[in-house]
């Protein structure tokens, strides 16, 4: 399957917990990015920010462990289903979505 990278070489990952559904962030990779999530089993991200890659938990030690990776029908998102450990969120919040627009 053919992916495509927006015109920075990135697309969008939705991190969902595997056993419950829950959504719990969204990052972005590149392609290095992927392939090391293929390989290690591990999301790997590219920070937009830093313009680096980063491995989620690397410095916090929350984990994402991969089951599976899935692509949309137009194969410009992936939805990532994990084993996380410990928060999702740099926030110490288990998802990042834990506020209600409008609150």
């Amino acid at each position: 399957m053919k992916l495509k990278f927006d015109s920075r070489g990135l697309i969008p990952a939705v991190i969902q917990d595997a056993q419950t559904g829950e959504v719990l962030m969204v990052a972005y990779m590149n392609r290095e990015s992927l392939e090391i999530t293929i390989q290690e089993k591990r999301t790997c991200f590219f920070s937009r920010s830093r313009q680096k890659l980063w491995r989620k938990g690397e410095t916090s030690g929350h984990v994402q462990r991969v089951r599976e990776i899935r692509v949309d029908c137009d194969g410009d998102a992936l939805l990532i289903f994990v084993e996380q450990e410990g928060p999702a969120c740099h926030t110490g919040n288990r998802s990042c979505f834990f506020r209600v627009l409008g609150e």
